[in-house]
Order: structure tokens, then sequence, then C-alpha cells
């Protein structure tokens, strides 16, 4: 642990020196803005844009994520302005709660997280994906990002919520999409109104939640007044803090449902639209992908499948190298502490760049920017440093559902794959980030019937079917 007089010799973090407006317009650029910062002044640097907001503190190194995310000491927390902001839209949830109010909650949540009950939230995943799968016309041209959402939506709804939200698809992609990105911008916005101001960003942000909160109550009553038919909800009534005892009340399971909905709804579409859109322009890695899928037989993938994907397994780690989900993480400064060398202090922001971890060429190598699974086999991957790919976070406050996403986008990707051959009609997988990593725009892909190989002929003097 650093003493304090060691502490006192360190430098602070460079300033970028920016044109405010060209500072802000970075800024927004928030998953390439840690990249931009690192590549022009270095791995720890600081940012100001006036009174009215905390300095942000961009960090971009291993080491320097290392010295945020996995400390334990009470020098960081999670009270950061961009949190702060998210809290008005769902409440506290494990995501958002401080440090000490988060501790209870993760200890009441985590058991809902066992093997066992992933196994059952993904159990709708592979028949909801060859029903998707058989729906589209052959040689039709598809946006596989609204396709994506779909799935995942339906899948949450019958497997979380209990519901069924294919009717509701349409309706609360917009409003998660409007809550998001103005949170995002009151986030970084030099000055803020009061929520209670009614400008007409304001009541597009109210009505927007209210959709939301809407149908998230409508699956805490309809699963109360039908037990058994939804096992989250299920358990969250039933979930008690192991050492207080205590349960959740109806709005703290209103936060964590909305968690659930727009974290998982989102970025695990977002995966697999990209991993889809990357294998529609490699024929070849899309072939061995369905092959695997294919070696497994025409049943229904399950959890159990998961350790003959590893192909499969690879292809994802590689799409949430490059397009992750949480372009980047920010944690508040309690008091001051060191960061890759520097003396932060207290009372500012930290913003820990995953993107620009996952493209930095020091430790992917100069074709950081190309998409090879390859990279993620046994000997490229064992001297990786750890805090180098963090697609769900790291440390203590790393994604609790990161099994569960793994596991669901790793069966909905074999099953669409064995289904379906994707040919994507685009270049370039433009990106936005109103929260968390979404596709800037529609995602076209050809798709067609996957051809199967003929069976071998029957052994000489047995019967044909």
């Amino acid at each position: 642990m650093t003493t304090v007089a060691e502490l006192s010799a360190l430098p602070r973090p460079p300033t970028v020196g920016m044109p405010f407006l060209t500072l802000l317009r970075t800024i927004r650029d928030f998953h390439t803005a840690g990249a931009t910062f690192r590549d022009t002044v270095g791995p720890v640097t600081t940012t100001n844009l006036g009174p009215f907001v905390p300095k942000l503190v961009w960090v971009s190194s291993t080491q320097g994520a290392h010295d945020v995310l996995a400390n334990h000491d009470g020098s960081i927390d999670k009270h950061t302005t961009l949190v702060r902001q998210l809290r008005l839209l769902g409440g506290e949830s494990v995501f958002s709660l401080g440090n000490e109010s988060w501790k209870p909650r993760r200890r009441t949540l985590q058991p809902l997280f066992t093997k066992q009950h992933v196994e059952h939230f993904t159990g709708h995943m592979a028949g909801a994906a060859r029903h998707l799968a058989s729906a589209w016309p052959a040689y039709s041209v598809i946006d596989i990002d609204a396709e994506s959402r779909h799935l995942t939506l339906r899948v949450l709804g019958r497997s979380l919520f209990g519901l069924d939200l294919d009717a509701d698809a349409e309706r609360l992609g917009p409003p998660i999409r409007e809550v998001l990105n103005y949170t995002t911008a009151r986030a970084i916005a030099p000055v803020r109104l009061p929520v209670w101001v009614p400008t007409p960003g304001q009541r597009r942000w109210s009505e927007a939640r209210a959709v939301i909160w809407s149908i998230v109550d409508a699956a805490i009553a309809n699963a109360h007044t039908h037990p058994g038919h939804a096992e989250l909800l299920d358990l969250l009534f039933q979930a008690k803090d192991p050492d207080t005892g205590l349960g959740l009340t109806h709005e703290e399971i209103r936060s964590e449902l909305t968690t659930f909905l727009t974290a998982g709804h989102d970025t695990t579409a977002t995966t697999l639209s990209y991993a889809l859109w990357q294998l529609g322009r490699n024929a070849d890695l899309q072939t061995s992908v369905a092959a695997e899928a294919l070696a497994l037989g025409e049943r229904d993938l399950t959890m159990a499948d998961i350790p003959d994907l590893a192909l499969t397994i690879r292809v994802l780690h590689e799409a949430l190298r490059l397009c992750p989900p949480a372009a980047a993480v920010s944690r508040s400064v309690e008091r001051d502490l060191a960061i890759d060398g520097y003396r932060v202090e207290a009372g500012q922001d930290i913003i820990v760049s995953i993107w620009a971890l996952h493209r930095d060429p020091a430790i992917w190598g100069a074709d950081a920017d190309e998409f090879d699974p390859d990279r993620f086999l046994p000997e490229p991957s064992k001297n990786r440093d750890r805090w180098a790919y963090l697609p769900f976070g790291g440390g203590m406050r790393s994604c609790i559902g990161d099994h569960f996403a793994m596991t669901e986008a790793a069966i909905a990707l074999a099953t669409l794959v064995r289904e379906v051959e994707f040919e994507s009609q685009d270049d370039t997988f433009e990106v936005a980030l109103p929260f968390t990593m979404t596709a800037a725009g529609p995602v076209p892909v050809r798709v067609r019937p996957r051809k199967r190989a003929a069976p071998p002929p029957p052994a000489s003097g047995q019967p044909t079917a």
C-alpha cells in the first residue's frame, strides 16, 4: 500500500490540452475518448470541462485498470456523476449502489446466478433462436441488430419475467435508448437543471421511464398472481440477505429488474449482432462455427454443450473485445490514491477505458483492430495481462450476470449459425453509446438456409430408410 509520503511525491496526471469544444466532442465519443487521450497525452490523463463538472481521470493501462478496479481500501467507490444520473432511471440497483449498500445487495442476489438457475434462465434460448431463424424468408436481407434485440427480449421476457414481451419489443426499444441517451448526456453536461424542470428533454426522459417501469411493474404483479411462471421473480421475492435476513422491497426489485431489462437486453443483443456481422464477412470461419454446432446434432443446445463450443466461445470473446458492451466503467475517488504512478485526488471521477485496453496495439499487436478469435486460444492467452480484457468489468464490482450473458450468447450464436448462412452487406459496423455499446443503425445481412451435408450411404447390404 502506498504511504502518505510516497503518495505526495507522485505527480498529478497530465491534463489534456484541447480547446473546450474539441474536448467536449471527444468526450461525447465516449468509447474512443480514452484511446485518443492515451495516444496524444498518456495512459493516465485528466480532462476538465469546467467548474460544474468533476475533473475526469482517464485510465487506459492494465496497471491503471488494476489500481482502480481491484481497489478494496475504500478510496474508490461508485458515486460518479454518471452513476448518480443513472439512479434517476431505475433507482439503486446492484449496478449503481455505493460500495457499502452494494455489499448486502450482492450477497442477496448472488445465489440467483448459480449454475442451476443460469441453466433455467437460458433454457428458452435455443428454441427461440431456432424459431426466429425459421421465420426469415430465404435469401432476404434482414437487420440482424433488430432481430437480435427481438430474440434477447423474447428470452428475457419468458425466462426471467414470465411475460411474453414480443409485442413490447418496438415499444421498449425507443424508451430504453431515450432514457440511457439522456442519462449519459446529463452526466457530461457542464450545467444540469433539476430533473423536475419541465424541459422537452426531461419530459421525454420521464415519459420513457414511465413506459419501462409500467412493463416491469406488470411483470412483478403477474409473478405475484401466478407464482412459478417467472423463476427470477420468484427468487427475488424469496431472496434474503444471508447476514441480516432482510428481503427486497418492491422498489428494490423494480430497480434490479430495470437493470436486468436494460443491460440484459441491450448488451447480449449487441454482442450477438456484432459476432454475426463478423461471421457474415468471413465465410470460412462461419462454416467452422456451424460445423462445431452441427456436430452436436439437431437437438436444441443447452448449457451442457458449452464445453463443446470452443470456437463459438472464442468468436464471442473476440466480439466482446472489439465491441465491448461497457466501453468504459466509471468510479469516484473518495480519497487520494496512486494510479499507475500518478496521484489522483479525492473528488474526481475516473473513467477506465475498456475500449482503449481492448484495442491497444501494445497488448494485442499491430493488428489489434482486426477480428481474430484465435487470440483466445490457450497459447496466446497464457501470458496476457489479466487486466487487458475486461468485457464485464473487473474486481469485486464486475458484472453479476456475466456467466448468464455468455451462456445465452453462445447458445444463440451456435443455434443461428447452425440453421442459417449469413452474408454481411456492409463493411462497417457503426456503433453508438447511449450508455452501453449498441449498433448506430441497421446491420443488414442476407440470410439463407444452411445446407446440411448429405448423410453417408448405407453400408453394403443395409436397408435404406
